[in-house]
């Protein structure tokens, strides 16, 4: 039995649900600002599982840096939530950001 593409779903699975509690708790403790460092970890991990050989290291790397990506969506998604009052907003923050209209 080859159980390659089992562990790397669930591998997925694990990394996709760990980046949802991220998004939520980087944007009620610096708002969007953190955007780009979003970006710089889902581009140097993607570029980084490019040149991995082992296939699970890869793998997980390919996820994490697409995730991260994704991550950047959801960011500025998460303060519409937060406007709508599905998720609470940061009383300390001084100034809660807009979210655009689209």
């Amino acid at each position: 039995m080859y159980l390659t593409g089992i562990s790397i779903a669930a591998m997925t699975f694990l990394t996709i649900g760990i980046w949802h509690p991220i998004v939520i708790k980087t944007e009620y403790h610096w708002g969007t600002r953190p955007w780009i460092l979003y970006l710089i970890v889902g581009i140097a991990c993607i570029l980084a599982a490019l040149f991995t050989a082992n296939v699970y290291l890869s793998s997980f790397l390919g996820v994490f840096g697409a995730s991260a990506l994704w991550g950047i969506k959801e960011l500025f998604e998460q303060v519409k939530r937060v406007e709508k009052g599905w998720f609470p907003g940061n009383p300390k923050r001084q100034k809660q950001p807009k979210a655009k209209e689209s």
